[in-house]
């Protein structure tokens, strides 16, 4: 009796390693397979699907017939800072931050297109989507930097000579990064851009002095951020790529009160390609 378990056992054992061994297809994550009480508290809804990682396929593209980019997805995995050294005669550096924010990081659901041209350049561009995060970070030294993490608009281009999307494809170009306060919220002393206070100072007839200046002219700009977007595996068959993304952008300004720090982001993408109609 003790022999005939031991073998049902071990054969349940060798079935189900022989199972995933053979499941050679890349297959992205589902988020409809699992329920709310299997991602809640998990951190799994802040995931990107994941893909066969010996994926080394390609999908064609021409300039007739460009791609479409659908649920796309960005995880960030790591953040730096950069920072002013105390020796002027050494060049800033990135400091690697910690981030604070709660499982909340990830853009998803993004669609864009990428359009070939006759010398073989391949363009991304960015739609729409949940293509934004308020994100905060941590240096070591216990200053909190928060940014407007984000690719709105982003416009990536390849080098010449691509007839199809393959895991040699690398992307790269800028986008917009939009004020990390909306026009219309008040600083702790009532300021704001559409709305509030002009100045708040104890002495009114010191209102106009250039210290208090950028704190209260509030300004909203639009700033510019780099990513480079590296694919690293392609499969054709369902037309799923995945790779990883560094990105540069400045920090919040505080409505331009403040000097943007510069941030860089690492960490991984998926996104699928299908025939644009």
């Amino acid at each position: 009796m003790r022999f005939r378990n031991l073998l049902v056992a071990f054969l349940i054992v060798c079935l189900g390693f022989l199972g995933a061994c053979s499941d050679g297809q890349a297959k992205a994550y589902d988020p409809k397979t699992i329920t709310y009480d299997e991602i809640v508290n998990t951190g799994l809804a802040n995931k990107c699907p994941q893909i066969n990682e010996f994926t080394r396929g390609s999908i064609d593209i021409s300039p007739d017939q460009p791609l479409a980019v659908v649920d796309m997805c960005l995880e960030p995995e790591e953040y730096f800072v950069k920072e002013e050294p105390v020796n002027k005669r050494k060049e800033a550096e990135y400091i690697q931050a910690k981030v604070l924010t709660r499982d909340t990081t990830s853009l998803e659901q993004i669609r864009g297109s990428i359009v070939a041209d006759e010398e073989g350049v391949l363009t991304f561009k960015e739609f729409d989507g949940i293509d934004f995060q308020i994100i905060t970070v941590l240096l070591p030294g216990g200053d909190q930097v928060p940014f407007f993490f984000t690719i709105k608009k982003l416009i990536a281009q390849t080098e010449p000579g691509f007839t199809s999307v393959n895991s040699s494809t690398d992307f790269k170009g800028d986008f917009k990064v939009p004020s990390y306060r909306g026009a219309s919220f008040l600083d702790p002393k009532g300021r704001g851009l559409t709305s509030g206070y002009d100045n708040a100072v104890a002495l009114p007839a010191g209102a106009d002095n250039s210290e208090y200046t950028r704190s209260n002219l509030k300004q909203a700009d639009i700033m510019n951020g780099e990513m480079s977007l590296q694919i690293t595996k392609v499969d054709a068959e369902t037309g799923e790529i995945a790779g990883i993304f560094e990105s540069e952008q400045p920090s919040s300004t505080d409505l331009g009160a403040e000097e943007p720090e510069d941030v860089k982001i690492r960490g991984s993408f998926y996104a699928r390609l299908e025939p644009q109609i």
